[in-house]
């Protein structure tokens, strides 16, 4: 019995957004009722197709679905088929597919408890709000491109997939926190998405870093990012090998397994801005030395030095992954008469697991009835304005950015989220720099990128390794639904805080474990960033030209990543506990969170037998479509004709009427044999163009388009600041700053921002004696023992520590 199968979901509109969240909703046991025109959701025909013909995007976005067919005259059908669900997916802004007519307020007068997800590209109001618009133009808009690529252009984009994944993610996290609030108050509750907000969330660390530091990021090269070097792809004797080196004793063991000693040693090279002012002597000494063993070969040398390196896999590896398919991450999938593997569901509930693949319903297929449970009986609708985690209680052991934002996004939804740190390891993003002069200046107070994954959280320390501290930290754990780590898995275990453990403690607690590679993975001991976890996920060798090495996107785009899909499996977990009283433990691997970017192309190799097509900035169903040169210094616009009615739009804006009365370029397929023709005469008129006027004709002319923007400019981004998405918060050490908000809204508002991060221990008073009862001289006492306090300890204090711990 799925964890989700008392929920009856209807889905309209043709977005991939909609999709994929009723795909994880489905996946856990709900019945999706998908509603298309006779002639089919118009996703049906994207590329990559398989041998029959069938779209490889499309079965995975709606395997284990049943579709239903509505002509436009079918109203009263679709009236009763919505006023009967629970949730109702609406991607009819994005695409309406020939939808029938929906009366939304008479539907829910008579459903009071639907709740209900509408998407749309920009929202509905700003600058932005009528452009059309594709992935592609979404990523340039929100600064995902133009940092990836050669030095002197143009930038390379991936393929056209992410901004449907991304939404996807917060779409379930809007819906599922809904019926998390509807359980305590009756209440359905509408949510507006906005696909350019949503994709934000990967690059918004890079925005933020940016104003703390000033406008210093420019692309420097393919697999090359600021400010951390080396971190990238790179060839070996067989096959590809993806390495990052953040810590100086990364270096250092990076340099000696490749028996370069003296340039670990060099002191002006310690840390990765300064190697990055070195980039060609270092690599003209690194290439060669990978060269002589194969990938494979470096990352057994790797683990055994604690190097986060990994072999980049080709779809072909991935498929034939025994651990990922063992695990669930490859899942069988058959559409029509044709059977492969898919990406599956990376939510990796232990107790109540997702299906492990499924069938791609033809239109109007009902899928054969899965055991279903009875709806839950639900409360009177109340007249109450609170936010929909209200009463939710979260444990949040995690640092960095993959568990924080998903634990921010907890609290941002009204989660009670208790951040725990310790004097002697706080949060990593605080800084790891223990010399005394960040320390007595408390430069750890100081981040920017701590504070934007630590606000709407309460904060306290305790020094776990000690009984005390773990004593207490039982004792919060006694009462919450939810603890989160992202550790190495065997951390918490260690130190006496296992599930099994917790779990006699807390029956009803959900514990999710989010490490790189799994608790149960071969690979569970391997260093990772946000790097390693796309460099192993399958994308990079579909990304750049067809001649070209596998290309990352990203400097660390794993972590947003594992934290939204990690936000979306507690969440799925913490629906179950309400209804049955179980908690269960969520064994979440972030690099299997970044193989659904892949999985179209798994799809369609898993059937086809035959290695992914590359396209470079090109695309295999848009012509054209690419990333073209403006006026001024590296400036660039991303320029789509997303459907055929644009193009006599665009060959008119180019003084090319002729094109825009010849038949044979009225499709997509005639254009292609004139490309490269059309490319040069778009660069011809771009390259004359401000990059944003640019942007205004195209888009006056109904063509899609989006500039190349660079992460700082989103702070000014004229959408951003109509719909009020940058909030201001002012804190201490470092005074008023600009903070991002979730990408979906239940008003015209966005959730606010109720309270400013907290300060190393700021809460110890307010959580140990007010919620646990610890007295003031227990406090003080805990306090002269190190086990809780307000000041993070330098390296001397920590040796002295650690010698006193031992005797």
């Amino acid at each position: 019995m799925g964890a989700l199968s008392h929920l009856r979901i209807i889905e309209v509109g043709s977005a991939a957004a909609t999709s994929y969240c009723a795909r994880l909703f489905a996946d856990f046991g709900a019945n999706v009722q998908k509603v298309e025109p006779p002639h089919g959701d118009p996703l049906r025909r994207t590329a990559p197709l398989t041998p029959k013909g069938q779209s490889a995007w499309f079965a995975f976005l709606n395997f284990n679905k049943s579709s239903v067919v509505l002509g436009k005259d079918d109203a009263a059908r679709l009236h009763e088929l919505i006023a009967g669900c629970d949730i109702l997916l609406d991607g009819r802004g994005i695409d309406a597919a020939d939808c029938p007519a929906i009366d939304l307020d008479a539907i829910k007068r008579d459903n009071p408890g639907l709740i209900h997800l509408d998407l749309s590209w920009f929202g509905d109001r700003g600058p932005y709000a009528n452009f059309a618009a594709t992935d592609s133009t979404i990523r340039a808009l929100t600064g995902l491109i133009k940092l990836v690529g050669p030095e002197e252009g143009p930038p390379m984009h991936a393929p056209d997939f992410q901004t449907g994944i991304l939404g996807g993610l917060w779409g379930f996290i809007a819906a599922g926190s809904s019926v998390l609030g509807r359980m305590q108050d009756g209440r359905g509750r509408t949510s507006h998405l906005s696909l350019f907000e949503a994709s934000i969330a990967v690059t918004e660390y890079i925005m933020f870093e940016a104003f703390q530091r000033g406008d210093i990021m420019r692309r420097i090269g393919v697999n090359r990012f600021w400010p951390t070097f080396p971190v990238g792809i790179y060839e070996t004797k067989q096959g590809w090998l993806g390495v990052t080196t953040v810590t100086p004793a990364q270096w250092r063991a990076f340099c000696e397994m490749l028996g370069l000693a003296e340039l670990g040693s060099d002191p002006s090279l310690v840390m990765g801005v300064d190697r990055l002012k070195h980039v060609a002597e270092i690599e003209a000494k690194i290439l060669p030395r990978l060269k002589q063993r194969t990938a494979q070969e470096w990352f057994a040398e790797g683990l055994k030095r604690k190097i986060p390196i990994v072999p980049v896999p080709e779809i072909s590896d991935l498929i034939a992954d025994e651990e990922k398919r063992a695990r669930g991450a490859i899942v069988p999938v058959s559409i029509g008469e044709e059977t492969g593997f898919s990406a599956g569901t990376m939510q990796r509930l232990t107790a109540t697991p997702p299906l492990r693949g499924g069938r791609v319903p033809t239109i109007g297929e009902q899928q054969a009835k899965r055991e279903v449970t009875p709806r839950a009986p639900m409360p009177k609708p109340a007249a109450t304005s609170r936010l929909p985690l209200e009463g939710v209680r979260v444990v949040d052991f995690s640092m960095g950015w993959a568990g924080p934002i998903c634990t921010r996004t907890l609290a941002d939804l009204g989660a009670d989220v208790i951040k725990i740190e310790a004097i002697q390891y706080p949060d990593w993003w605080r800084g790891v720099d223990r010399r005394p002069a960040y320390v007595l200046e408390q430069m750890y107070e100081k981040s920017v990128r701590y504070c934007i994954m630590n606000r709407n959280k309460r904060g306290i320390t305790l020094d776990l390794t000690r009984p005390k501290g773990l004593a207490l930290a039982k004792r919060l754990l006694a009462d919450a639904d939810l603890v989160v780590d992202n550790y190495s898995v065997e951390v918490l275990p260690k130190l006496g805080l296992g599930y099994e453990v917790l779990s006699k403690i807390n029956p009803k607690l959900v514990m999710m474990s989010m490490s790189a590679f799994g608790a149960g993975s071969v690979h569970r001991d391997c260093r990772a960033y946000g790097s390693t976890l796309e460099q192993g996920s399958g994308l990079p060798s579909v990304v750049g030209d067809p001649s070209g090495p596998p290309v990352m996107s990203h400097t660390a785009f794993g972590d947003a990543v594992g934290g939204l899909n990690g936000c979306t499996a507690v969440l799925t977990a913490l629906i179950h506990a309400r209804l049955t009283g179980q908690g269960q433990f969520i064994d979440l691997a972030q690099i299997e969170c970044m193989m659904p970017f892949a999985a179209p192309w798994i799809v369609a190799h898993s059937i086809d037998g035959k290695p992914p097509a590359k396209y470079g900035n090109r695309h295999p169903d848009l012509v054209p479509h690419g990333c073209f040169r403006c006026a001024g210094e590296d400036n660039w616009i991303v320029v789509a004709a997303s459907d055929d009615a644009m193009w006599p739009q665009l060959a008119r804006l180019l003084g090319r009427a002729d094109w825009a009365a010849d038949g044979a370029l009225a499709t997509a397929a005639g254009r292609r044999a004139i490309e490269s023709e059309i490319e040069a005469a778009i660069t011809a008129w771009t390259s004359a163009c401000d990059p944003d006027d640019a942007m205004a004709a195209l888009q006056a002319a109904g063509v899609a388009a989006g500039v190349a923007r660079l992460p700082i400019e989103l702070l000014d981004d004229p959408q951003l600041r109509a719909r009020g998405f940058i909030q201001e918060v002012d804190r201490a050490f470092i005074g008023p700053h600009p903070q991002p908000s979730v990408p979906f809204r239940e008003g015209v508002a966005p959730f606010a921002i109720r309270s400013v991060p907290p300060t190393l221990g700021e809460h110890n008073r307010e959580i140990l004696g007010g919620m646990l009862g610890l007295s003031d001289a227990e406090l003080a006492e805990l306090a002269q023992e190190g086990i809780i306090g307000t000041e993070m300890l330098m390296e001397e204090q920590l040796v002295r520590e650690k010698q006193r711990a031992a005797g």
